[in-house]
């Protein structure tokens, strides 16, 4: 009877180390402030640690609440050598607007994609798809000629341009 006790015994007590010395290790538990109501009059520190140092745009660029747009299709952009195109590259695009926002976007997206195309094609005739074309300065320049002609397009409640994907695939 013992050698069949044994067994569910150890089981038991290895079962019971296990989940205690679980609890002992567990981290202590984040505190998260969470505002349901989402009221906009309560104080917010970050605004007064940016009046303390004396810059209010940064502020309010901060407390403004974004939405994310993403334009519906891929951006296709031939990589062009001799009149030849050697790779194409494909991009997915999103667009950071103030809440609110998302209508117009979309009512004026053609424009913007024929603006975008634009700009995407210029940058793959001034090489800025060939070599190491992810690299941050190449990106950081298409990013803001990207954002310029969003604003121009859709006004000033495009805050920023973000890359989701870039592919480019060689052509042998």
């Amino acid at each position: 009877m013992i050698k069949k006790l044994l067994p569910i015994l150890l089981a038991l007590v290895g079962l019971g180390a296990g989940v205690g010395g679980g609890l002992m290790l567990r981290p202590d538990p984040e505190i998260v402030q969470i505002d349901p109501c989402g009221d906009v009059d309560a104080p917010d520190p970050n605004h007064a640690q940016a009046d303390a140092h004396g810059d209010e745009d940064h502020a309010d660029e901060e407390n403004t609440a974004f939405e994310y747009v993403k334009l519906n299709n891929q951006f296709v952009i031939p990589d062009l050598e001799g009149g030849r195109v050697v790779a194409m590259v494909v991009l997915s695009l999103s667009l950071e607007a103030k809440t609110g926002a998302r209508e117009t976007i979309y009512a004026r997206e053609p424009k913007l994609r024929d603006a975008f195309l634009q700009v995407l094609f210029d940058h793959a005739n001034t090489g800025g798809f060939k070599g190491a074309f992810t690299d941050s300065s190449t990106m950081n320049a298409l990013r803001h000629a990207l954002l310029e002609v969003a604003r121009k397009t859709i006004g000033p409640d495009i805050n920023d341009v973000l890359v989701i994907d870039i592919v480019r695939q060689d052509i042998d």
